[in-house]
């Protein structure tokens, strides 16, 4: 079965055909490193190693380039390091942030069972690249500096007699109405109310350098300029995949396109636009007014990561997701039995009834209905759950992980489950409700089977 991919330019369901077979090349836009990732954040990490695990099960490991960017120039940045560092020089203070958040990031993403990217570039490692392509678009009559300031003009691209797109095709909106529907910065120095930075003087104290188009003074780049630069510097002029989260459409992938395919004089920068859905907490939007904001940080004390990747994976990636308690609660139910079943078996080659909705653009909750048909098939069962990045640990250590979390002494647990056995053997069945009780006050469920006791830390 072929795999076919939604994509938001074209608004359809294409079948996926690689530039080159031999180099299948992705860009999903990456965090900017200022705060703990939140919840919100982890859904394209998840989804886009979904398809980056599946685009290596069908071209091989060697034939799939990934690339997830490090945003580490920022305002958000700049004020977090003058705050928590005010003692310091900005730009040491910054280099602080980043590095101390960046770690946090990937402890994060590395918990969800999230495979690191082939390469992951940091934005102030590509200011050469964003020059580069800065003067490329004024050559082209597509960019000009004012008052040391350089902008994009998309009115100079769709009046340009070239194979480039219209500017507002990805979001399918219209000049006059992103005007209409969007809070406009106000500057003397812009041509056209939609002319968006490409390069900005920077403030004294904040990171600079030397600004492109002869502005003598220096200066640090806008943010869309930065994922053009990247994608172009490890992927090339036009790849195969761009991903990212239905809020990035405009206007960050809007002007990605604009940037890139103006300065390279190309088609398309991508051929495959895909972006995952909003993320909402208990029917609630998430925001820190609500007290809703959860970041990954913080449920990773409560749940096991896995438990936050197929909570995440049973609603298509395209949908909205209402992440609820009791939804984590049944995702957690669900692993503990794969665990049991399929975590200490050696793994077969997944099954096709597993693949096929995934080659059908990313059917994780199909995919994840075929798993539980699998369970006569523990082989079956443990290479498909491994695909979809779950398995990390054998039953032991996920089992003990529980107790662990949950305070449990097995040990006690042990002898107290003997003594309701011999309670039973006695038929003294008030001292054995007596026990089961209290293991279950304890946080322990017990289940009697022809088999024997089996128990296990309730969620």
């Amino acid at each position: 079965m072929e795999l076919r991919l939604y994509d938001t330019l074209s608004r359809d369901k294409r079948t996926f055909v690689p530039l080159d077979a031999n180099n299948v090349r992705m860009y999903v836009c990456g965090p900017t490193v200022y705060d703990f990732a939140h919840i919100g954040n982890a859904r394209p990490v998840i989804v886009f190693d979904v398809l980056f695990r599946l685009l290596r099960h069908a071209y091989g490991e060697a034939h799939v380039k990934y690339v997830r960017n490090i945003t580490d120039v920022d305002d958000k940045i700049n004020d977090r390091a003058a705050r928590d560092f005010p003692g310091l020089p900005l730009n040491e203070a910054i280099r602080k942030v980043t590095e101390q958040t960046g770690k946090q990031f990937h402890a994060d993403v590395d918990a969800l069972g999230a495979l690191r990217p082939s390469v992951e570039p940091r934005a102030t490692e590509h200011i050469v690249e964003m020059r580069e392509i800065i003067e490329r678009l004024i050559r082209g009559g597509f960019a000009y500096a004012a008052e040391d300031h350089v902008l994009f003009s998309p009115q100079a691209m769709n009046a340009a007699n070239d194979r480039l797109p219209r500017y507002g095709a990805l979001s399918n909106r219209s000049l006059d109405e992103m005007v209409a529907g969007a809070r406009v910065d106000v500057a003397p120095y812009k041509k056209g109310n939609t002319d968006f930075v490409l390069w900005k003087p920077s403030k004294p104290g904040e990171p600079s350098w030397p600004s492109p188009a002869g502005i003598k003074a220096e200066g640090r780049p806008g943010w869309h300029i930065e994922c053009s630069a990247m994608a172009w510097k490890h992927l090339g002029e036009h790849f195969d995949i761009h991903g990212g989260g239905i809020d990035l459409v405009f206007p960050h992938h809007e002007n990605e396109v604009a940037q890139t395919c103006c300065a390279f004089h190309q088609e398309r920068m991508a051929n495959y636009w895909m972006h995952n859905g909003f993320l909402q907490v208990e029917s609630e939007k998430m925001s820190k007014s609500l007290g809703n904001f959860i970041t990954i940080h913080e449920l990773l004390k409560d749940w096991p990561g896995e438990v936050l990747r197929l909570n995440m994976l049973k609603t298509h990636y395209r949908s909205p997701i209402d992440w609820t308690m009791k939804s984590l609660e049944e995702s957690a139910k669900t692993l503990d039995d794969w665990y049991r079943t399929a975590a200490d078996v050696a793994p077969a080659s997944p099954a096709a009834s597993v693949v096929e909705p995934l080659l059908d653009d990313l059917n994780t909750p199909l995919a994840i209905a075929a798993l539980h048909g699998l369970r006569g098939d523990a082989a079956a069962l443990s290479g498909s759950l491994r695909l979809l990045g779950f398995l990390s640990e054998t039953a032991a250590q996920w089992e003990g992980r529980k107790q662990q979390a949950s305070g449990v002494d097995a040990g006690e647990v042990e002898r107290l489950l003997a003594e309701r056995t011999a309670a039973r053997a006695r038929k003294d069945f008030r001292e054995s409700d007596r026990i089961r009780d209290l293991l279950a006050a304890m946080g322990v469920a017990i289940k009697d089977s022809k088999d024997g006791t089996t128990w296990e830390v309730s969620r």
